[in-house]
């Protein structure tokens, strides 16, 4: 049998709660929330666990089966969940709450505590458990996964943990990533009644030891609760593998820019302390000689938010470091930014007597869009409570004293999303002469159209329209050459069109397909970029066909089209 190179990447723990956490039923206390021994309304029961598993693809990253929830108990009392979702898609898709019946899969022998109650839950079982053969046997056949195919080293087993707990008096199933989103759809309500759980045993019960699928491993505190974007970005997952573990990533973050685009750089807050009206946060961005300040940022205790600035970059390719300094932690102090230029590998000039008789029609990439992005920021607002201290009985027999405010600074989640919609249409240029429709010769050029539009929740200042598009073509197997769209209009709704040909004798702003492409359909894929917000690129994928039918050649023999030939070639 193929031995099993496995490794649980992904697991240590949290806990330090004392004896006297949970009242006599087992519900949870909060250290550092408002449950004291816990409600009828607001609980836990320890053992209600389990795990969310995914198989993921090794060489992209990306999900291969529908995830599947283990656990021991059948949790037919669960009145709300939201469907079978893993950590990976939510970086592109929302939360959505359903109320259909709830299941999960029972394995044949028992899983280990998931997550603790006091501190005493067993990483090495936990890590043991999901290394054996007869769970990886369970695992494959719940997700109808072939179990030969899934060691073979060109796969990963997501682990996600997962709690099933009552919050106003309403039976819930989440994971660590779901709990966080929820947070911030309930403006912060499911960590004043349930930190201890969704914010801290929860996301902390399973945690990666060294960076993979695009996560970091964990090197914060293990037992204080943690900040909704922290658990979605970095907490409440593990992972097996069949292969040897990805490299460590390098030390600096990095990301690419194209030249002269207006793009948004963000970096993660986290404090210790309060941020509030009279000591707020900020981050300052040091860019090109440039120094660029989001200010007045409210962050409770022990949580995080985005910061963030829009900056045009230079019109010329090359590198720009950026560095950051703040007034708390921040993600990453230094960004190495590379500044690309598209308008290069522009194609080759047609001619004549071009052939390519091994050519075959290939597949358009299947390349994943991501047409939504959410984030947001905290408001804050100080709640008066005034309270009378008496200092007793004057002379006349009237109350002395004095009123003192009490109060509090308060905080709410401000949630923002941005949208993007798209379409691309192809058509025989104008010059084509015998063009029908969506039919033309080969060798006859072709336009290209593209709309964009973002839609968005935040202020204009948090986002920018999209502003590239990049064509690829068959011809060249939709790599090497591309062809870099200009901007017809700009903004929140943009248009595009293909630039000028330089091999065209009228300057259409058209792309010649070869005369040797055979029949059939001719797709030209284009990816709709820079959309930019605090969150992230948003990018849309798009494709188009015309169909290919004869080639220019044929229209040479008519009498009538002596014209069009040298309308053809005098180009």
């Amino acid at each position: 049998m193929k031995r099993l190179i496995c490794a649980l990447l992904s697991l240590a723990m949290l806990f330090s709660l004392t004896s006297t956490a949970f009242a006599a039923d087992g519900n949870m206390d909060g250290g550092g929330g408002d449950m004291g021994q816990g409600t009828g309304e607001n609980s836990w029961t320890p053992g209600r666990d389990g795990v969310r598993v995914t198989i993921i693809r090794d060489s992209d990253n990306t999900p291969v089966s529908t995830p599947i929830d283990f656990s021991n108990s059948t949790n037919g009392d669960i009145a709300v969940h939201f469907g079978k979702v893993s950590k990976i898609s939510y970086r592109s898709t929302g939360l959505h709450p359903s109320t259909t019946k709830y299941d999960c899969y029972k394995p044949r022998q028992a899983m280990p505590t998931i997550i603790s109650d006091n501190g005493g839950n067993n990483i090495a079982a936990i890590r043991s458990y999901f290394c054996r053969s007869g769970t990886i046997h369970d695992i494959a056949a719940a997700t109808g996964f072939d179990y030969d195919t899934l060691i073979n080293g060109n796969y990963k087993i997501l682990v996600e943990p997962m709690a099933y707990f009552k919050y106003s008096g309403v039976m819930f199933a989440m994971t660590a990533t779901e709990a966080a989103l929820y947070n911030r759809q309930t403006g912060n309500g499911l960590r004043s009644k349930m930190v201890s759980l969704s914010h801290k045993n929860l996301p902390l019960s399973i945690f990666l030891q060294t960076p993979d699928l695009g996560f970091p491993a964990w090197n914060g505190s293990t037992t204080q609760a943690q900040s909704d974007d922290t658990i979605i970005a970095e907490l409440g997952l593990g992972i097996v593998r069949f292969s040897e573990a990805d490299p460590a990533p390098a030390p600096e973050s990095s990301v690419t820019y194209r030249c002269d685009t207006d793009v948004i750089t963000a970096v993660t807050l986290t404090t210790g302390s309060e941020k509030t009206p009279e000591n707020p946060a900020y981050a300052r961005f040091s860019i090109n000689g440039k120094t660029y300040t989001h200010s007045d940022i409210y962050i409770p205790e022990g949580d995080s938010q985005l910061a963030w600035v829009k900056w045009r970059t230079p019109e010329e390719p090359g590198t720009v470091a950026i560095t950051v300094t703040s007034n708390c932690s921040v993600s990453s102090s230094k960004i190495v930014v590379h500044i690309v230029d598209l308008n290069q590998n522009q194609p080759p000039d047609p001619q004549a007597n071009d052939r390519n008789d091994k050519f075959t029609i290939p597949s358009v990439p299947n390349q994943a869009s991501t047409t939504t992005r959410t984030w947001g920021e905290w408001d804050c607002w100080w709640h008066e409570d005034w309270v009378w201290h008496s200092s007793g009985e004057n002379e006349d027999g009237n109350e002395d004293g004095w009123w003192e405010d009490k109060g509090w600074y308060e905080y709410a989640w401000l949630s923002y999303s941005a949208s993007l919609s798209a379409t691309l249409q192809t058509t025989p240029d104008a010059k084509s002469p015998t063009a029908s429709g969506k039919t033309m010769k080969s060798g006859y050029g072709l336009d290209a159209y593209v709309s964009a539009r973002i839609q968005s929740s935040a202020p204009s200042s948090q986002i920018t329209g999209a502003q590239n598009v990049v064509a690829y073509f068959p011809e060249f197997n939709y790599s090497t050459y591309w062809r870099l769209l200009q901007r017809l209009t700009t903004g929140f709704s943009s248009t595009f069109e293909f630039q000028k040909s330089k091999y065209s004798t009228y300057g259409q702003p058209c792309h010649f397909s070869p005369v040797w492409f055979p029949d059939g359909q001719y797709k030209t894929y284009a990816e709709c970029i820079d959309a930019w917000t605090p969150a992230g690129m948003l990018q849309i994928n798009l494709t188009d066909s015309l169909t290919i039918r004869g080639s220019l050649f044929d229209d040479w023999v008519r009498p009538y089209s002596f014209t069009h030939m040298r309308e053809a070639w005098d180009r």
